[in-house]
Formats: structure tokens, C-alpha cells, sequence
């Protein structure tokens, strides 16, 4: 259903809507962004209020399920993934972000979440770099040439200047940046260090004897039990790590499991997302020689991005009215 331009009142939603990726891309900015998700994380979060992700799987099918009910929005929701093994087309995923009206307490929007998820990593890491790393032009090394690497640089440098930017792509990809032929290469005399893509055989990708002093490191790609990214070296090396769901990260993520196996202690020098943004560890971020990010992503990213992306989406009528109704239940 293509989008028509809807002029509305200002956030006003009548019916549900529905709001596409190409609307998404339209009304998105990264500054926007980034401001969105600090103001969210300096809220003290409510556990039940962002709750863990849900996965259930079986009969070759896995759905994800990321709720949330980010501090001081008027909606709320969750992200819906899913992918099926073994149909008749090659497995793809899709993503749909459900929003819910706090005011209404009815379904107020369906969003293509494949934008918003890529939006919401990078919008993160930025903003936790913009805490963690020194100001001045960035050095900019990148491991991984993909949609989440490209989307980081755009949101890096909307929050330090990229005075270089190497990358080295474990497939061959045109990057706008500098092409160097190692991920040593790529992070050599850089002061800020991006890790976006997994090896195929789930082999540490990044090594601490790599990094520069003074350097800053940003994980993404272990997410669960099974994913490799950054060796034990990088995390053994990196006195703070900020993690944008603590127990999640060191808990559920292959690199921190595989740390803990090896003896390395980071458990002391762990801190959330909120900490950082709430100035609870400043002493810390202040000594810290060699502070890393690491995300496993979550649903408060994804409906705190998704809501500022449907308001702006409103305003500029870029929604898609639906012509459904929803039986409301007293």
C-alpha cells in the first residue's frame, strides 16, 4: 500500500496507521535521534518496563519478541521478527513494530522496523560514544562494510568528526571510505574502533594487542550464546564496558561467555547504558583509558526510534491511514 500524504493534526492519529520504511528514511535524522535515545536512558528504567528479549523457536521458525515501555513516551510497543527455515524461499526476515497510544490504550501504528532497527543500533552507539570517547576528530577504524557498519559512520560522525575512516570488509564491498586489506590494518592508530561483522565461522574478529592506547571500542555484532566478535584480549584490555542491557551482555553474548571461560574479571568494571547517561559513573568514565560499548540492542531502542519516526511521520503526513478497526475489549 503505497503512502499518501494525510494532513492531520499535529500527532493526531484517528485510525491506525502504518508507516514504511521509505517514510522512515524520509523523517529520520541522526541527531534526532541520538538526542532521543541519551533523554531515554537518563530516565531511570523500570525493570518490568524493559523486560528482556523473548525468543521462541520450533518446527524450523524463530520469532522475536522485543517489548518496551520506554520513560516519558506516550507510546509504547514492541518489535516483532521473524524467520522461517526450510519453506519454499530462501529464509529473509521481516520486522514490525507495533505501537501502542498510552493515551487511548489502542493500537495506534504498525511500522517497518528493518530501517528502525539499524537506525536504533547506530543511534545507540553514538550515543554512548559521544559519553565515552574523547572529543576532537576521530580515526575511525571499521571492521565490516555491511548495513550496520555503514549506518554507524553516518552516526558517528554525527557526533565527532571523522578526520579518517578505514574499513576492512571481510566480503568484497565498495565503501566510501579508505579500503585496507587487513581488520589490523583498519584499526591501526585508531582512536575509535567499530566492530560490525561477525566472522562466518564465529571467530573473534578483533584483538586487543590491535588497539591503539587511548582507543574506543564499539561491539555489536554478539548478540547471543553462539556469536563471536571481539577475542577476550579486547575485553581483558578495556577498562570500562558499557553495555546497553548489563545482564544481557554478560550473561547471553558469546564474547563475554567466552571471557568468563578464560578467567578475565569484567564483571567489576561493567556498567549500564543508564549509569553512563545518568553521570553515576563519572569518576570511572573520567579515568577509564580505554572505555568499549558493547549491545546487544533492545526494545527500548526500537520503540523510542520507532515513536520519534511516527510523530514525525504524522506531521509531515507521510503516514498511511489503514482502513481497519481493531475490536476494542473493556
Amino acid at each position: 500500500m503505497a503512502a499518501t500524504r494525510v494532513h492531520s493534526p499535529s500527532n493526531a492519529i484517528a485510525s491506525p496507521c502504518f508507516v514504511s520504511a521509505e517514510a522512515a528514511r524520509a523523517v529520520f535524522k541522526w541527531e534526532d535521534g541520538i538526542r532521543r535515545l541519551q533523554a531515554v536512558y537518563d530516565h531511570p528504567f523500570e525493570a518490568a518496563a524493559t523486560p528482556p528479549r523473548t525468543v521462541a523457536r520450533g518446527q524450523g521458525a524463530q520469532l522475536r519478541c522485543l517489548p518496551a515501555i520506554p520513560p516519558g513516551s506516550r507510546y509504547f510497543g514492541a518489535k516483532l521478527m521473524g524467520v522461517a527455515f526450510g519453506g519454499t524461499q530462501k529464509p529473509s526476515m521481516e520486522y514490525v513494530i507495533v505501537m501502542f497510544d498510552r493515551q487511548t490504550s489502542r493500537i495506534g501504528a504498525l511500522i517497518d522496523g528493518n530501517l528502525v532497527t539499524a537506525y536504533r543500533t547506530a543511534a545507540t552507539s553514538a550515543a554512548a560514544l559521544d559519553r565515552l570517547a574523547k572529543p576532537g576528530p576521530a580515526r575511525l577504524g571499521v571492521l565490516g562494510s555491511g548495513l550496520e557498519a555503514s549506518m554507524h559512520v553516518r552516526a558517528f560522525a554525527a557526533v565527532r568528526p571523522l578526520e579518517r575512516v578505514r574499513i576492512f570488509s571481510p566480503t568484497a564491498a565498495r565503501v566510501p571510505c579508505t579500503a585496507v586489506a587487513s581488520a589490523k590494518s583498519a584499526t591501526a592508530d585508531a582512536n575509535i574502533v567499530l566492530a560490525a561483522a561477525r566472522s562466518r565461522g564465529e571467530l573473534p574478529i578483533l584483538f586487543g594487542d590491535w588497539l591503539a592506547p587511548g582507543a574506543t571500542v564499539v561491539s555489536i555484532g554478539s548478540t547471543v550464546p553462539e556469536q563471536r566478535e571481539i577475542d577476550v584480549s579486547v575485553i581483558d584490555r578495556c577498562d570500562l564496558i558499557i553495555c546497553d542491557a548489563l545482564e544481557e551482555v554478560l550473561n547471553e553474548t558469546g564474547d563475554m561467555l567466552a571471557a568468563a571461560q578464560a578467567g578475565v574479571s569484567f564483571r567489576d568494571k561493567s556498567f549500564s547504558l543508564n549509569a553512563l547517561m545518568r553521570g553515576e559513573i563519572d569518576d570511572r568514565r573520567a579515568a577509564a583509558t580505554m572505555p568499549m560499548f558493547k549491545s546487544v540492542g533492545g526494545g527500548v531502542q526500537d520503540v523510542a526510534v520507532a515513536e520519534l519516526i511516527l510523530l514525525k511521520a504524522i506531521d509531515a503526513g507521510l503516514h498511511t491511514p489503514l482502513p481497519i478497526e481493531f475490536l476494542t475489549k473493556s
